[in-house]
C-alpha cells in the first residue's frame, strides 16, 4: 500500500484561526488508519464539515473561523486526502463512510450537524443512513446526489467523469507535473461560452509549481504569483496531498458498491438542508453541474423534510464563492433543529 508522506504532518494553522483557538488532530479509525481534522473550541452544536473530493479542510479555513461563533468545528481530510491515511484499492462508500463514522464516535462523541460538499455530501448522506445516532441535521453541499451513481456518471453525465479521468491521468505518473491538470482542460460558462486554459499559461504554471517544490523539499507543493489568485496555491497543495486512487475507483466504479441513494435518503430522518448551486444541461457536456432540478425534486420527494436553498449564480463550492450564503445558511438551518 503506498503510504502518504505528508500523513501526520499538519501545516501551520491560518493565524485567525490560531487566535480563535483552533487545533490540529489526528483520529485512529482503523487499524493503522488515521483521519487528519482541525478542531475549534466548543462554542455550540458540533459541525462536522467534509470537503469535496481533491480538497482538504483548508477550503473551510475562512467559513470556520466565522462559524465558530456558534459551533464546535471539526473539519476533515477525507481518507486519501491531506494528512490522513492513504487506502489505495480500499475506496468505496462504505469503507470511506466507515472511517467517518468512526470519526464522529470517538472524537466528536454527539450528535452533530453533518455538512458535506460535493463527494462530502455523498459521505454525509451515508452517514446519516448509517449512523443516525451521530447526526442531528444534514447538509448537503450541492452534493451529486444521484448523478454521481454508477453508470448512470459514466454513461449519461459525463462532464465531470471526464474531468476525473484526465485527473488520473496526470496525477498517476511517477512524475506527475501539477500544473498539467489544467492541460487541454474546458469550462462551460454558459450554453455558448467555453472557458479554455491556453498551453502557455499551463507552461508558466509549470516553472512556478516546480520552482516551489525545488525551494521547499518535502513540503506539499504550492504556487504563487501576483496575478494568480490564492486559490491556485490552495489547489496545488491538495493535489500534491491526493491520493489519485481514490478518483481512479470513481472512474473504474469500484467507489459506489451497492450504496444507493435512494435508499439512503429514505432512511435519513434528520433535517435535511439541500444547497443547489448553479448547473446546466448541454448536448456536448451533459450535466455541467452536480444536480439538476429534477434531481432536487426527486430528493425532496424521497425525504419531504428537505429545505432548498438555492444559489443560482454561484459555483459548486458554495462556501468559497458565498461565504455569507453559506454561513448564514448554516445557521439558520442549525436554529431550527431539536436541541
Amino acid at each position: 500500500m503506498e503510504r502518504n508522506p505528508f500523513e501526520g504532518k499538519p501545516e501551520p494553522l491560518l493565524p485567525d484561526l490560531v487566535e480563535l483557538g483552533f487545533t490540529h488532530g489526528s483520529a485512529a479509525v482503523g487499524d493503522n488508519l488515521r483521519l487528519g481534522y482541525v478542531h475549534g473550541p466548543a462554542r455550540g452544536r458540533p459541525l462536522v464539515l467534509i470537503p469535496a473530493q481533491m480538497g482538504t479542510w483548508r477550503t473551510y479555513a475562512r467559513v470556520a473561523a466565522e462559524l465558530s461563533k456558534d459551533f464546535e468545528i471539526f473539519a476533515v481530510d477525507v481518507t486519501g486526502h491531506g494528512t490522513s491515511t492513504w487506502t489505495p484499492g480500499h475506496y468505496t462508500w462504505d469503507i470511506v463512510g466507515a472511517h467517518l463514522r468512526e470519526f464522529l464516535r470517538q472524537v466528536v462523541r454527539r450528535p452533530a450537524v453533518v455538512a458535506g460538499n460535493s463527494s462530502g455530501g455523498i459521505i454525509a448522506l451515508w452517514l446519516a443512513a448509517n449512523a443516525p445516532d451521530s447526526v442531528a441535521g444534514l447538509v448537503l453541499e450541492d452534493a451529486p446526489v444521484f448523478s454521481v451513481e454508477w453508470p448512470r456518471f459514466r454513461d449519461r453525465d459525463r462532464f465531470v467523469y471526464n474531468g476525473l479521468v484526465h485527473a488520473v491521468e496526470v496525477l498517476e505518473k511517477p512524475d506527475r507535473r501539477l500544473a498539467d491538470y489544467f492541460r487541454g482542460q474546458e469550462l462551460p460558462v454558459s450554453p455558448r461560452r467555453v472557458k479554455r486554459f491556453p498551453g502557455w499559461a499551463v507552461d508558466i504554471i509549470d516553472r512556478g509549481v516546480r520552482r516551489w517544490e525545488r525551494h521547499h523539499p518535502g513540503e506539499p507543493s504550492g504556487f504563487r504569483a501576483w496575478w494568480a489568485p490564492s486559490a491556485f496555491g490552495d489547489l496545488f497543495r491538495s493535489l500534491s496531498m491526493f491520493d489519485p486512487d481514490f478518483a481512479r475507483a470513481f472512474v473504474d466504479g469500484r467507489m459506489y458498491g451497492d450504496f444507493s441513494h435512494a435508499d439512503a435518503l429514505r432512511r435519513t430522518r434528520v433535517p435535511i438542508l439541500l444547497m443547489h448551486a448553479r448547473w446546466m444541461r448541454l448536448d456536448r457536456y451533459g450535466l455541467v453541474g452536480a444536480l439538476d432540478d429534477d434531481d432536487v425534486a426527486r430528493v425532496v420527494e424521497l425525504a419531504p423534510q428537505t429545505r432548498v436553498l438555492r444559489f443560482p449564480r454561484v459555483n459548486h463550492v458554495v462556501h468559497r464563492y458565498d461565504h455569507a450564503g453559506f454561513v448564514r445558511g448554516i445557521r439558520e438551518f442549525a436554529t431550527d433543529l431539536p436541541a
